[in-house]
């Protein structure tokens, strides 16, 4: 089964185009798992199985983000290894490490993130170069999410700056990779951010094949009217990527697991207009 087979399956069985992002800190634990788990390695395992279990009828996807893993040391490595075993073989399950090096230092990004930890995407940055990209684009079982149009501020600094006179960066990014994906086997999709308006609209423009991992709804304050605008005529599927507005929106209290899986159904169902596209 090739990346965009399973991406299509996986948003036909949950009916969903949400991807929640596991991005689980220590001091964020609610209350009930410190009590039962005095380790915080394993306070972070647990959240994370339960968020998981919260979650799963509502979202495609899953997105651990390696810097909250790896700020716990080789521990946390370990409780990385064991969350994505834990994501369900009918979701799709992209590894957000932002990854950007090249020649053999890549290579072995390729081997840590596809071969050891088996994500089915992740994401990288290309601003290194796009050879950087190679030792990622020999598998269509896989797909990568590249940097294009992120969602945060400094977004501004370069992505938004004009390239060439004629074009922002985003989009140069944007066309180089649409040329690059007619000689990968590798699925080539866009990280886009949902709060970058028609900055994102016109990279979707430049690559519209391209799968897309959006995040910025939440927490950021993206819009998903705007959002479901600005993907109406994109040929690739959006992934909408949601972490701490799921994750933590059950406090600390007793129930919590309840109110997460609620938020997520919420989430889900606000992004109706764009899931229907799709299945």
């Amino acid at each position: 089964m090739n990346f965009t087979e399973k991406l299509r399956k996986s948003v036909s069985s949950a009916n969903s185009v949400l991807c929640v992002g596991l991005d689980p800190v220590p001091e964020r634990i609610p209350r009930p798992l410190k009590d039962a788990f005095p380790e915080p390695p394993r306070q972070v395992l647990e959240f994370c199985r339960r968020v998981i279990e919260a979650v799963k009828p509502h979202a495609c996807a899953f997105k651990p983000n390696t810097a909250f893993f790896e700020a716990m040391g080789s521990e946390g490595w370990s409780v990385l290894e064991q969350v994505v075993e834990m994501v369900p073989s009918n979701r799709v399950l992209i590894i957000d490490a932002k990854r950007g090096d090249i020649g053999n230092t890549a290579a072995q990004y390729r081997k840590a993130l596809f071969d050891k930890l088996n994500a089915d995407a992740v994401t990288l940055n290309p601003l290194m170069g796009l050879d950087t990209l190679d030792p990622f684009l020999d598998d269509p079982g896989k797909g990568i999410f590249i940097l294009t149009m992120t969602s945060n501020r400094g977004a501004g600094d370069f992505l938004q700056r004009r390239f060439e006179g004629r074009m922002s960066l985003g989009e140069y990014i944007a066309e180089e990779i649409a040329k690059k994906q007619a000689k990968s086997k590798t699925h080539l999709g866009m990280v886009v951010g949902a709060t970058q308006g028609e900055s994102a609209a016109s990279v979707m423009g430049a690559f519209p094949e391209a799968h897309l991992l959006i995040p910025g709804i939440g927490a950021q304050g993206g819009s998903v009217d705007e959002l479901a605008r600005i993907t109406q005529h994109h040929k690739g599927i959006p992934v909408i990527s949601s972490s701490r507005s799921i994750i933590y929106a059950g406090g600390d209290e007793t129930g919590w697991m309840e109110q997460v899986s609620q938020k997520a159904a919420d989430v889900k169902e606000s992004l109706r207009k764009i899931t229907d596209r799709y299945v």
